[in-house]
C-alpha cells in the first residue's frame, strides 16, 4: 500500500516553484538534516584540505604530494577498506557511522591543540639528517632527488600523517558515509530532486569555510610578538573541525530516531536479505566489482577524475609555493580559492539541477571530463609558454600561472561538486545492496585513491626525468589520454544505467518523450 501524504497548501504551488525549489513541505523534514549532514562534512574538507596543502607544500615542496599519495594515502585507503568492511559484518549501520568518525575528530583535534605546538618533540630531525647524509654518500646521483623527497616527508611525518587522513576524509566522509547514507534512505523518484538540492545548499559549506580559512589565516596581524602566528590559525580551524564532526554525528543521530521511523519518508529494505548479502567477505566483494561492467564503469569515472584533476593540481601547486612560501599567506590564499570555488559551485549546482532534471544523466555526467579537458589543455599551454609573457603582461608570469590554475581548479571542481558527485551517485541507486554498500566502498575509498595514486605514479616516473616543469607536454598528453578514457567510461555507463531504470521499472530518461524528466515522474513534477 502506498503512504499518501496530505498536500498542504504551498505544496499546490508546486508546478510554480519546481525550477527553484522542487521539494515538498513534508520532505523537509528529511531533505533538511540532510543538507546539514553534507555541509559539515564539506565544511571539514575543505579546511582540511587548503590545511594539508599548506603544511606539505610550504614543508616539503609539492614534489612530495605524489611521494604522500602513493605510499601514504593508497595503504591507508586499503587498509580501511579492510577494517570497514569487517566492521560493517559486526557493527549496526548506526554505531558504525560513530565508529568510522570518532578516529578522526579525535586525531584532528589532538594535532591543532598538543601535537604540532609540540612540533619539535617529535620531529626525526637527527634521524632524518642521518639518512640524508647515507644517499648522498652511497646512491647514485640519479636516485639523490627519489629519496630526498622520501627523507623530506619523514621529516615532517606529522603533516605527512595530517595529509593522508585529510585526503581520507574525503573519501570516507563524502563519497562513503554521507553518499552511501543518502543512497540508503533515498527513493528514485525524489533522487532528481533531492542531489541536486543536496549540492545546492551543501555547497555553501565552500563559502563558509573559505571565509574560516581566510579570516583565521590573517590572525597573525592580531598576535602579540613571538607568538606562532600559523599554531593559533591551526587551533581554531582544527576547532572548527571538532564542532562540526558533533554537529554531523547529532544530525545523523536525528535522522536516525525521526525519519527512518517514518514510512512516510523511508521504506526499509528486507533486513532479512541485506544481512545475508553483508556477509560477503572483502575479496570476495572486489571478485564481485571485476564481474561488473557496470561497477567497472564507475570505477573508470572515478579514476579518470582522480588522475587527472591530480596531475593538474600537482602543477598548479608547485607554481603557488613559489609564489607563497609562507604558511599564512598560501593559507590565506586557499581561503579565498576555496571561497570563490564555492561562489562558482553554487551558480552550477543551481544550473546542474535544471541540466539533470531536464537534459538527462547523460548530459550532466560528460560535463566534467569534458570541463577538465578544455581548462586543462588552456592551463598548460599557459604554463608551458609563461617565459613567453615576460614583460608583455603587467603582472609576473609565476603569479599569473597562479591564478589561471586556480580559475582551472575553480571550474573543474565546481563541475564536480554540482554534475560529477550527483551522477556518479544516482549512479548506484537501481543497484542492489550489496553492490550499494561494499561496491561503493571498494570504488569510491580504493578506486578513488588509486585515481589519485594514479596520478602520483606518474609524476615520480616524470620527476625520474627531469623536473614537472621540462615534461609539461608529456603531462598534457597523458591528462588527454585518461579524459578520453573517462569520456568512454560515461558513454559505455549511460547505456547500462538505462537498462538498470527499467529493470525496476523506472522511466528511461533517454527515451523520446522523456529527455529531462525525473525518476519517477515528468521533470519537477511531485513524485
Amino acid at each position: 500500500m502506498v503512504n499518501k501524504v496530505p498536500v498542504t497548501h504551498s505544496d499546490e504551488f508546486f508546478g510554480f516553484r519546481k525550477l527553484f525549489w522542487p521539494i515538498h513541505n513534508h520532505e523537509l523534514k528529511k531533505f533538511l538534516p540532510m543538507v546539514l549532514m553534507m555541509f559539515g562534512f564539506l565544511y571539514i574538507y575543505t579546511i582540511l584540505r587548503d590545511t594539508k596543502d599548506t603544511l606539505i607544500v610550504t614543508a616539503a615542496g609539492a614534489e612530495a604530494i605524489p611521494f604522500l599519495k602513493f605510499w601514504g594515502t593508497l595503504p591507508m585507503s586499503v587498509l580501511f577498506v579492510l577494517v570497514y568492511a569487517k566492521l560493517s559484518n559486526i557493527l549496526k549501520t548506526e554505531a558504525l557511522f560513530y565508529a568510522v568518525i570518532a578516529p578522526f575528530l579525535i586525531f584532528f583535534s589532538v594535532f591543532g591543540f598538543f601535537i604540532y605546538p609540540n612540533l619539535e618533540l617529535v620531529s626525526p630531525t637527527q634521524t632524518a639528517d642521518a639518512l640524508q647524509i647515507f644517499v648522498e654518500a652511497n646512491l647514485p646521483d640519479r636516485m639523490h632527488d627519489t629519496f630526498t623527497k622520501l627523507i623530506s616527508v619523514f621529516r615532517v611525518w606529522p603533516y605527512a600523517l595530517f595529509y593522508i587522513l585529510s585526503e581520507l576524509w574525503g573519501s570516507m566522509g563524502i563519497s562513503l558515509l554521507f553518499w552511501q547514507f543518502a543512497n540508503q534512505i533515498t527513493r528514485p523518484m525524489e533522487a532528481k530532486r533531492f542531489y541536486a538540492g543536496f549540492g545546492q545548499l551543501g555547497n555553501l559549506a565552500l563559502v563558509a569555510s573559505g571565509a574560516s580559512i581566510i579570516y583565521f589565516s590573517d590572525i597573525r596581524s592580531s598576535v602579540p610578538a613571538g607568538v606562532d602566528a600559523w599554531g593559533e590559525s591551526l587551533r581554531w580551524l582544527m576547532g572548527a573541525v571538532t564542532v562540526f564532526c558533533v554537529v554531523i554525528m547529532l544530525a545523523y543521530r536525528w535522522m536516525n530516531q525521526n525519519v527512518l521511523t517514518d514510512p512516510t519518508l523511508y521504506t526499509p529494505i528486507n533486513k532479512k536479505n541485506a544481512k545475508e548479502k553483508l556477509k560477503l567477505s572483502l575479496k570476495e566483494s572486489f571478485l564481485f566489482l571485476t564481474r561488473s561492467r557496470y561497477l567497472g564503469c564507475i570505477v573508470l569515472i572515478v579514476l579518470g577524475y582522480g588522475i587527472s584533476i591530480n596531475l593538474i593540481e600537482i602543477v598548479w601547486k608547485s607554481q603557488l609555493k613559489i609564489q607563497f612560501p609562507n604558511e599564512n599567506d598560501y593559507n590565506t590564499f586557499m581561503g579565498y580559492f576555496s571561497l570563490f570555488t564555492g561562489i562558482a559551485t553554487l551558480i552550477l549546482v543551481t544550473l546542474g539541477g535544471h541540466v539533470i532534471r531536464r537534459l538527462g544523466w547523460f548530459i550532466a555526467a560528460i560535463s566534467a571530463p569534458l570541463m577538465i579537458l578544455v581548462t586543462g589543455a588552456i592551463f598548460f599551454a599557459f604554463v608551458m609558454y609563461e617565459e613567453g609573457l615576460q614583460g608583455i603582461l603587467p603582472y609576473s608570469p609565476v603569479w599569473i600561472a597562479v591564478i589561471v590554475g586556480a580559475t582551472q581548479n575553480i571550474l573543474s571542481k565546481a563541475t564536480k561538486y554540482s554534475l560529477f558527485d550527483p551522477t556518479k551517485e544516482m549512479a548506484y541507486i537501481p543497484l542492489d545492496q550489496e553492490s550499494k554498500v561494499k561496491g561503493k566502498a571498494a570504488i569510491d575509498v580504493v578506486g578513488g585513491r588509486l585515481g589519485k595514486s594514479g596520478g602520483g605514479i606518474v609524476l615520480q616516473v616524470v620527476l625520474m626525468f627531469g623536473t614537472i616543469a621540462n615534461n609539461l607536454p608529456v603531462l598534457l598528453f597523458i591528462v588527454g589520454v585518461i579524459v578520453a578514457a573517462w569520456l568512454y567510461a560515461v558513454v559505455s555507463l549511460n547505456k547500462r544505467y538505462t537498462e538498470k531504470l527499467r529493470e525496476i521499472g523506472e522511466p528511461d530518461e533517454t527515451s523520446a518523450g522523456t529527455a529531462g524528466m525525473g525518476v519517477g515522474g515528468k521533470a519537477g513534477q511531485p513524485a
